[in-house]
């Protein structure tokens, strides 16, 4: 039989801790195409959002059963904000499953945002602990135990701050769009590394946060029909992408900021 195109490779996804959410559908996707996982997690983030907590072993569980045989399955739950979150994240990962070939920085702090008129010190530095500086981090930790074998994967995620205004989400924003700015810079750099590095905006994806409410919604109507193909993005949408990218066919792709929006018209 054919091996699958990421038989033999470890991939590392963070933010898998909701079975709606980016991070499993991506993890999925590279189960499906044959890799070994091993996906964090921080329930308690998801805890504290208006749609709550998943269950965390029922996740796991559908996971396993994606895994082609021989591939394994690790999960590591670790608060990002942490300053030695990163290492550790990389360390644990590496002793469960050995020499890593993707990341996928999936993990995002949501929620406890604002205006620029109500920002405070606080809000801007929880949002880029987590959505900046541990990606950063997560990236220098990955890199470090990379042995330069072929298939050396990194996407980051960004929310599309470059095509429009976030204005009521400007810690949010502000940790995201960094990410898009240094994205060509840290590519460079780990090119002679033998990792490919880009960063994907998912567009407007509906892990829960856009569903219809049972008396319905004339906002939700006219926001899908900003989108030609009349409904809202899901999971697998941008899964699929980054699914692509870290496999061989995206090899040519590098330092790219890459929009799937499916058309959003803004």
């Amino acid at each position: 039989m054919t091996d699958l195109p990421l038989t033999g490779r470890v991939a590392v996804v963070t933010g898998v801790s909701r079975r709606r959410g980016i991070g499993f559908a991506v993890a999925g996707r590279l189960a499906s195409m044959g890799a070994s996982l091993v996906v964090h997690h921080h329930v308690a983030h998801d805890a504290d959002q208006p749609w709550g907590a998943d269950d965390l072993d029922a996740l796991l569980e559908e996971l396993s059963t994606r895994l082609d045989d021989g591939a394994r399955l690790a999960h590591v739950g670790i608060d990002l904000a942490e300053p030695d979150a990163a290492d550790r994240l990389v360390a644990a990962a590496t002793e469960a499953a050995g020499h890593l070939d993707v990341l996928v920085c999936n993990h995002a702090r949501s929620g406890g945002d604002g205006p620029l008129t109500q920002m405070t010190a606080e809000m801007l530095d929880g949002h880029w602990q987590v959505n900046t500086r541990a990606t950063l981090l997560l990236t220098r930790a990955f890199a470090a135990q990379h042995d330069g074998r072929e298939g050396g994967r990194v996407v980051w995620m960004t929310s599309g701050q470059q095509l429009g205004p976030m204005p009521g989400e400007i810690a949010y924003a502000a940790s995201k769009a960094a990410l898009a700015g240094v994205c060509a810079s840290v590519a460079h750099d780990l090119a002679d590394r033998g990792i490919l590095l880009n960063t994907v905006n998912p567009g407007p994806v509906n892990t829960g946060y856009l569903d219809e409410p049972p008396e319905g919604s004339a906002e939700l109507a006219r926001l899908r029909a900003l989108f030609p193909s009349g409904r809202f993005g899901e999971p697998d949408d941008p899964a699929r992408l980054i699914a692509w990218l870290v496999s061989d066919e995206g090899r040519w792709m590098v330092g790219q900021v890459l929009d799937t929006e499916g058309g959003f018209r803004r």
